[in-house]
């Protein structure tokens, strides 16, 4: 095979319809629009959740409750995944996130308390559940809010 005897895969590209360009095109004269009619015209359509004057769906449904646009979502890691650290390590964000056990730091990290820790660590983070603090400092280790 040589450079000029490359061709497309059979179906991948495809010419794009001009309409509006004559008759002989098959999408001439009112370019694939029908006669006339609220989709024939310049700027024509209904708008987004428009059902033809039946209520929309978003005015039919209830509305409860409301988003906090000030909440912050932390990353939660909890204390029995901090296990496959080596005895002293110093668990810091940065850590967590290049091992993987946490994908983005969010509004930070908090460390929540299911499982147990065996090792004795040194961890940073943004914040702590209390019983999180009490786990990790009765396992030896020391806890820095950052």
């Amino acid at each position: 095979m040589k450079l000029h005897e490359l061709k497309p895969a059979a179906g991948s590209r495809k010419e794009r319809n001009r309409v509006g360009r004559g008759t002989g095109s098959g999408n001439g004269k009112t370019a694939g629009k029908g006669h006339k009619g609220q989709n024939a015209r310049s700027g024509g359509g209904v708008r987004l959740g428009f059902e033809g004057g039946q209520t929309p769906l978003f005015r039919r449904l209830p509305k409860r409750g409301f988003t906090n646009v000030n909440r912050k979502d932390y990353a939660v890691v909890n204390i029995d995944t901090l296990n496959r650290f080596e005895e002293g390590t110093e668990v810091t964000p940065e850590l967590l996130i290049e091992s993987g056990i946490v994908k983005s730091e969010k509004a930070g990290i908090k460390i929540l308390a299911n499982g147990n820790v065996e090792k004795k660590l040194s961890v940073k983070a943004h914040k702590f559940s209390a019983a999180a603090k009490e786990a990790i400092e009765a396992a030896g280790g020391k806890i820095e809010v950052i």
